[in-house]
């Protein structure tokens, strides 16, 4: 890589799940390289030879590393499979970003600092759109914010599906091994509203997102009616989480904060 590769950090990584992005997947690591090491990519079990590609780059760069996993598992399967293996290195924090260009790499050294001030919270980024931005998925997720925000007891969601967030590695493990669930598009609001029921307060950063056309190479794998299904069911078992839950984040919600 870059003659002007940033310091290695031996605590927080970038952690890029990766599922057929095409080409563009090479830009997109290449911004993050010049703003972090190390970088790890999950390759998702993609089918569209972007597996050889960064396997290439990872060759030239020692702060690149590449895990190709054999099937596709679903992205919280990759993360999960990211954060596991950080966390027998040492590392104690994993920034996620998508590997379709979307996310600001540029934002991550004070989405990073952020972490480190304040290492037992959850960074999370509260997307500003641009007039690209499909009305539909911006209104869209106003709902599953909603639900987040109340399954919280408003602890201060700013978004639940922004997927360009720093985690503390080892509750968000824990809670992934406690469960079958958070494996596929319903990883990134599950894993919010869990985070914040086991204390985990979220702070907010506004971080521009963006929407690419086919023409930019922008890929997206959402589809509508599948993964809405999917996020209906994952809010009708949070609330029941939350029913069973309330009276300790009731408790907690009235304990002054300690620092």
């Amino acid at each position: 890589m870059t003659e002007r590769s940033p310091p290695a950090s031996t605590s927080h990584l970038v952690l890029i799940p990766s599922y057929n992005p095409g080409p563009r997947v090479l830009e997109t690591v290449r911004q993050a390289r010049a703003q972090w090491t190390p970088v790890w990519v999950v390759v998702d079990g993609s089918t569209d030879g972007t597996d050889v590609l960064l396997r290439q780059e990872a060759a030239q760069d020692p702060g690149l590393r590449v895990i190709v996993l054999p099937q596709n598992r679903g992205k919280g399967s990759a993360v999960l499979e990211g954060i596991e293996r950080a966390a027998r290195e040492g590392f104690t924090h994993a920034l996620t970003m998508d590997s379709d260009g979307q996310h600001p790499a540029d934002l991550i050294p004070a989405f990073m600092a952020a972490s480190q001030r304040d290492p037992g919270t959850m960074v999370l980024g509260k997307p500003v759109f641009g007039p690209e931005a499909p009305a539909l998925r911006v209104n869209g997720r106003k709902v599953s914010n909603g639900w987040a925000n109340l399954e919280t007891l408003w602890m201060g969601v700013g978004d639940s599906l922004y997927g360009f967030r720093v985690y503390p590695i080892a509750p968000l493990a824990t809670i992934m091994r406690g469960n079958r669930f958070m494996r596929r598009f319903d990883f990134d609001p599950e894993a919010v509203v869990r985070l914040c029921w086991a204390g985990v307060r979220p702070v907010n950063i506004d971080a521009p997102v963006r929407y690419l056309s086919a023409e930019e190479g922008g890929v997206s794998h959402f589809k509508y009616l599948r993964d809405n299904t999917l996020l209906t069911w994952m809010h009708t078992r949070l609330f029941i989480g939350f029913v069973l839950r309330l009276p300790l984040l009731i408790t907690r919600r009235l304990l002054p904060r300690s620092h």
